[in-house]
C-alpha cells in the first residue's frame, strides 16, 4: 500500500487527470513567463504590436475566469481580445494557431517527462476506465495536446475528453467546471477519482462528491490544505498503485 492510498479504494468508473504539475512536471510560473516572452517575440517578428497582443491575451484570459454566460471560454476570450486589440478573431486566430504550431512547441524543450505519467494513464486505460484530461481550459486543443506530448504521452486518444477553451464554459476552481464534466460523462461524482496537484483548483472537486488523489511532486497549496485528509503521494506511487492494485473497471456503471 502506497502512502495515502487505502487498500479498499472505492469502485471508480472514471479517472480525471490534471495536466500541468501533475502529469507534466513543470513550474507553472516559469512556464507562463516563458510563454509570454515567446509570444512577445513571435508578435514582433510578425509585425504586430507586441504590447497590445500581450494585453489582449491577458485580458481575454481574465475574462474566461470571471465571466459566466453559458458560452464556451473561447468565445469570451475572443470577444475580449477583439475589444482590446481592435482586430478580429478571423484575423488573429490563425496567428495564434501558427504560434502554437511553431514557437510554442519549443517551450517544452527543457522538460524531462516523468515516466510515471504514461504508466499511470496507460494502466488506467488498459483496465477499462474512462479517462478525462481535466486541465485548466484556457488553451485551444492544439496547445493542450502539445503539452501532453511534453509529458511523454503521444497518444491523446487515451483520453475520452480533454478540456479546452473550445469545449468548456467555466474554469477551475469553480465547482461548475467539475459539474460540467460530471454531466458530460454521466456518472455519479462518487464514481470519479480526480488526480491533481493543486489544492485549490483540483480539490474543489471534493465539494461535488468526487474522490481525489493529490500528487505531491509539484504541489501547489495556496489554501494551506491538510494533505493528510485526502489520498496523496508521488506520481510514481500512483502509477504503481494503478498497475498493481487498481482493479479492472467494472462494466456495471452506476448511472445517476
Amino acid at each position: 500500500m502506497k502512502r495515502g492510498i487505502p487498500m479498499n479504494a472505492p469502485d471508480y468508473k472514471a479517472i480525471f487527470f490534471d495536466l500541468d504539475g501533475t502529469l507534466l512536471p513543470i513550474d507553472m510560473d516559469q512556464f507562463l513567463h516563458d510563454y509570454f516572452e515567446s509570444l512577445r517575440d513571435f508578435s514582433e517578428e510578425h509585425g504586430f504590436d507586441a504590447d497590445l497582443m500581450i494585453k489582449a491575451v491577458n485580458m481575454g484570459v481574465e475574462d474566461m475566469f470571471v465571466t459566466r454566460d453559458g458560452r464556451v471560454n473561447a468565445d469570451r476570450f475572443w470577444d475580449t481580445f477583439e475589444n482590446v486589440s481592435g482586430g478580429t478573431r478571423d484575423d488573429f486566430e490563425p496567428v495564434l494557431m501558427e504560434f502554437y504550431q511553431t514557437a510554442y512547441t519549443h517551450l517544452g524543450d527543457g522538460v524531462i517527462p516523468n515516466p510515471a505519467a504514461l504508466r499511470a494513464v496507460q494502466a488506467c486505460s488498459d483496465k477499462g476506465y474512462t479517462l478525462y484530461l481535466t486541465t485548466m481550459p484556457l488553451f485551444p486543443d492544439i496547445a493542450v495536446k502539445e503539452r501532453l506530448r511534453w509529458a511523454g504521452i503521444d497518444n491523446p486518444e487515451l483520453f475520452d475528453r480533454i478540456t479546452t477553451y473550445d469545449n468548456s464554459t467555466t474554469t477551475k476552481p469553480d465547482t461548475d467546471y467539475w459539474q460540467e464534466n460530471v454531466d458530460e460523462i454521466g456518472y455519479n461524482p462518487s464514481d470519479i477519482l480526480v488526480v491533481g496537484n493543486n489544492t485549490r483548483e483540483d480539490l474543489s472537486c471534493l465539494e461535488l462528491g468526487c474522490d481525489a488523489y493529490l500528487v505531491l511532486d509539484w504541489l501547489i497549496d495556496p489554501n494551506d490544505f491538510d494533505t493528510t485528509t485526502v489520498k496523496n503521494g508521488t506520481l510514481a506511487d500512483f502509477a504503481q498503485w494503478c498497475e498493481e492494485e487498481l482493479p479492472d473497471c467494472s462494466p456495471d456503471v452506476n448511472l445517476p
